[in-house]
């Protein structure tokens, strides 16, 4: 308001100017001392009209104003009261004319919209339309806690201890018909136990930390000073672009790894009464039908593989997401080469090595659960009593029998060769980012000793079985694996690290 700026209608000092402009809280006083107003007006009323509000001021009060700013001159007041009225009106039609604007434009808007629609749905933009199997396995990861995915597996690897114990196969000892009896009990298999207690979610917890950190904290940070016009494709863009790879993914854990192996490790040997097929918690009724019945082993085991795969399925999936960052981080920092004045390089330095560390983290959790994979299929097939003392002997081999080749005898496992499948998956994303990230990036990324390790538990798998001594190079890679998880760049010390974007 210029006039209340001007302090029109206020008192006047020796020069005759205005002592100052008036206030909401001068103007609703003054109001108030009118005589014939004896109600007066509301603070919050007077403090509207020196708003842009959509009421204006009403007829009533304009009156009042009027001779306020007129002095309570019958002549000043009157003048100001029909000047005020026209700047009412005056108000009033540019506001309607206003929002007869907004309302074409939004209809404008609504119609291009509709008339574009089927392009962005062919360029997959929208993210409400269709089933994405891309963006819920990414939502998995990203949204709510890091917690909650790892919670979630714990909790269902826990559900079934439970009912293994429910149903008497938590520990059993089987004796083979060559008289050696072997502990095959569900909690003494590590590829059930440590794989999905432990290192499965720690493995969950790794990528949902790097995938939210990337997503709301490094990735904005690294966009804030670029235009609009030079802002790459989104994330959620980069995610639905191997929205091919995630079905790939989930047709062969859910199709393969868990009901065509179900049905021909669990099922057809029990119902064709033959396989070479080693005997373990899962197999019980093909040798003892009467104690274990066969409708409570094809349940559980059902529902265990159903579990299994699924989360094998999210495994996958984070290795994908894990690719798809380095992706997105790779065609940002090409952007930032243009404008190499936008961002620090240090800030980038930054993000960079954030991403590769938490991918080194998720390839050491990765290859211990092949390890664990493995460790169980080969245990099903020795002449151990149990897993433990089979690693034992193993170790004290090494004096006497070192490298010398274990028989495996005639046994299939198929375990074995998903373990490969788990360990190649894990060195590969790894080296992927390498390549993309550590090789090609403008700044230093420490990569030696990180390669180094992830190098040493991969030949540690590979060795697990083959020769005697094996479980001594086993134990050193899980030593190796777990120093990894605090100082992924293994620099021989451990410090909490403070990055410009993201600690961790």
């Amino acid at each position: 308001m210029r006039v209340a700026a001007a302090g029109i209608g206020r008192p006047v000092d020796n020069d005759g100017c205005p002592q100052g402009p008036w206030t909401p809280e001068l103007l609703a006083e003054a109001i108030s001392q009118i005589g014939p107003n004896r109600n007066g007006v509301e603070l919050r009323t007077v403090q509207l009209w020196f708003k842009d509000n959509e009421k204006g001021i009403s007829t009533t009060n304009i009156r009042w104003l009027a001779r306020v700013l007129g002095c309570n001159d019958p002549e000043g007041a009157s003048a100001w009261q029909a000047a005020l009225i026209k700047s009412q009106a005056r108000l009033t039609t540019r506001r309607q004319a206003r929002q007869l604007q907004d309302t074409e434009s939004k209809a404008e808007r609504d119609e291009r919209s509709e008339d574009n629609s089927p392009i962005m749905i062919h360029q997959g933009d929208d993210p409400h339309e269709g089933l994405s199997l891309a963006r819920v396995s990414e939502a998995i990861f990203s949204h709510g806690s890091p917690l909650n995915l790892p919670a979630s597996v714990f909790a269902g690897a826990i559900a079934l201890q439970f009912i293994s114990y429910f149903l008497s196969i938590h520990s059993i000892t089987y004796v083979r018909s060559d008289g050696i009896s072997k502990q095959v009990g569900f909690l003494w298999a590590p590829n059930w136990t440590f794989v999905f207690l432990i290192f499965m979610p720690i493995f969950f917890a790794f990528v949902a930390d790097q995938v939210t950190t990337w997503k709301n904290e490094n990735r904005a940070g690294l966009l804030s000073q670029l235009s609009e016009h030079d802002i790459p494709d989104g994330w959620m863009s980069r995610v639905e672009a191997s929205s091919y790879t995630y079905w790939v993914a989930f047709i062969l854990c859910l199709g393969f790894a868990g009901i065509f192996q179900w049905v021909s490790v669990r099922l057809r040997p029990v119902l064709d009464g033959a396989g070479a097929i080693a005997i373990d918690w899962g197999s019980l009724a093909f040798v003892q039908p009467d104690k274990f019945g066969f409708v409570n082993q094809a349940l559980f085991t059902g529902a265990a593989y159903l579990y299994m795969s699924l989360c094998f399925y999210l495994f996958i999936a984070g290795l994908i997401l894990l690719c798809n960052l380095v992706d997105d981080f790779t065609h940002i920092g090409r952007t930032l080469e243009k404008q190499p004045k936008a961002v620090p390089l240090k800030k980038v330095q930054a993000a960079g090595s954030s991403i590769i560390r938490g991918i080194v983290r998720a390839s050491l959790s990765g290859l211990l659960v092949a390890m664990c994979m493995k460790l169980q299929s080969l245990y099903v097939v020795t002449a151990a009593p149990n897993i433990w003392q089979w690693l034992t002997s193993d170790a004290r081999s090494v004096m006497t029998s070192l490298g010398a080749q274990v028989d495996w005898g005639d046994y299939s496992m198929p375990t074995h060769f998903t373990s490969l499948l788990v360990a190649l998956l894990a060195v590969a994303v790894y080296l992927y980012a390498v390549i993309r990230i550590g090789l090609t990036a403008p700044f230093h990324v420490p990569l030696a000793r990180p390669t180094t390790a992830i190098l040493f538990l991969a030949l540690a798998y590979l060795l697990i079985g083959v020769a005697a001594g094996s479980s001594i190079l086993l134990a050193f890679a899980i030593a190796v694996a777990i120093y990894g998880f605090f100082d992924p760049n293994f620099s021989g010390h451990y410090k909490r690290r403070e990055d410009c974007l993201h600690v961790f």
